[in-house]
């Protein structure tokens, strides 16, 4: 086999990947410290992604974006969480808003968001999840009924909605028929407009709430809030893919959604564990214990030699579902695949990090103790690693049913 044969980047993806590897190193690695102390959200760093285009890289170019695929996506992904996952994580419900309109919205919901969304003026958040149902989503309790004029009055509290307060737009999943059976079938999206960084909402956009945002144990920077919708009205062509098509169809949009949601995640895995990596080795080589560097002693070069094992297998597994989604192929027990692998490598390789720095990874002023706050959120973001079992499980047997 030539070596012309083989490729894991191409030449445009080579090039791009550089550029975003750049961005990390110089603007996000130096600053992400003081932003996670200060849990303030990055918006120098913000304003220059806007300005990399990173905001809209899968959004088609007729809309103004860079019109590329899922598996180059989950490259700048990885690359962009290497330096700091909060920062993946502006762009990661965006990403799932931008993936919704491209898929199941109408020509004029496509045509009065994705210029915006793909030069950051306006950025999306994305809600399933409510105070009482976690995982089991069929059993939200947010509600839309239509009204004498014809508009949805949507009322109910969501929960964990990354990009809460600075979103313009909040893909949100409510029910419309309450006695529907089984329930996923009477539920729906639908696309509330928000005033940015404002609490309360008012006028046109009246009956939306942000409290204040969650205090987290990491993730910080980037805001994770509830929404209370309190008697919001959203017009029926808000409705995902529009009334007469949308209408009952909101967990299956969600659902899709979600398998590349779980490819985003998976991503950011591997960025942390990729970070983890590069720690334990600058530190083995620099550290000397009885005499001679710690790299040199047997049980850190099997801790670094399994670091670099685990994430090789995460990051393949993750590229394959990418590209069987690129390729118009269901992807759900591969993206099930990737979440879970690459979300407990993150977790595993920043563990083993910190074990390599010994008590100064414990220390504020080493970056693994940020890792070490960092990366319990991707076992649970986008499904548990218990549901991802689930979901592998049941599509196995789908799969190979005798």
């Amino acid at each position: 086999m030539s070596q012309a044969s083989y490729q894991e980047m191409t030449e445009d993806q080579k090039a791009i990947i550089e550029m975003v590897r750049q961005f990390v190193d110089e603007q996000i690695i130096p600053n992400a410290e003081q932003y996670d102390h200060e849990d303030k959200f990055p918006e120098p760093i913000v304003e220059q992604m806007k300005e990399l285009g990173l905001f809209g890289v899968t959004v088609p170019e007729q809309y103004g974006g860079m019109g590329l695929d899922l598996t180059t996506y989950a490259m700048i992904v990885e690359e962009l969480s290497r330096g700091w996952i909060s920062i993946s994580g502006v762009v990661n419900t965006h990403f799932i808003g931008s993936y919704l309109l491209m898929k199941f919205g109408t020509d004029e919901q496509k045509e009065t968001f994705l210029p915006k969304m793909a030069t950051g003026e306006m950025r999306a958040a994305f809600s399933l999840s409510e105070p009482e149902t976690g995982s089991d989503v069929q059993a939200i309790k947010a509600s839309a009924n239509k009204d004498a004029d014809g508009n949805w009055e949507i009322n109910g509290q969501k929960m964990w909605v990354t990009n809460g307060l600075g979103s313009s737009l909040v893909f949100v999943l409510a029910k419309t028929d309450s006695k529907a059976d089984p329930p996923y079938k009477g539920m729906t999206c639908f696309i509330t407009e928000k005033e940015p960084w404002v609490e309360t909402n008012s006028g046109e956009f009246a009956g939306l709430t942000v409290p204040p945002k969650i205090k987290k144990m990491g993730y910080k920077g980037v805001e994770s809030t509830e929404l209370v919708y309190d008697g919001y009205r959203c017009p029926p062509d808000r409705i995902l893919a529009g009334e007469e098509d949308g209408l009952g169809k909101g967990f299956s949009q969600m659902m899709d959604a979600l398998e590349v949601g779980r490819v985003n995640v998976a991503a950011r895995g591997v960025g942390i564990a990729q970070r983890a990596l590069e720690l334990a080795l600058r530190y083995s080589q620099e550290r000397k214990t009885f005499g001679k560097p710690i790299a040199q002693h047997q049980a850190i070069q099997f801790k670094l030699a399994d670091m670099a094992t685990k994430i090789e297998a995460a990051r393949l597994v993750t590229r394959k579902a990418c590209r069987m989604k690129d390729a118009g192929e269901r992807s759900d027990l591969e993206a099930g695949m990737a979440k879970l692998i690459a979300s407990e490598t993150g977790k595993e390789c920043v563990e083993d990090c910190f074990r390599i720095h010994g008590g100064y990874g414990y220390s504020k002023e080493y970056e693994v103790e940020r890792l070490y706050r960092d990366a319990p959120l991707l076992l649970i973001g986008e499904g548990t690693s218990e549901i991802q079992r689930m979901v592998i499980g049941k599509k196995l047997l789908q799969r190979h049913k005798i």
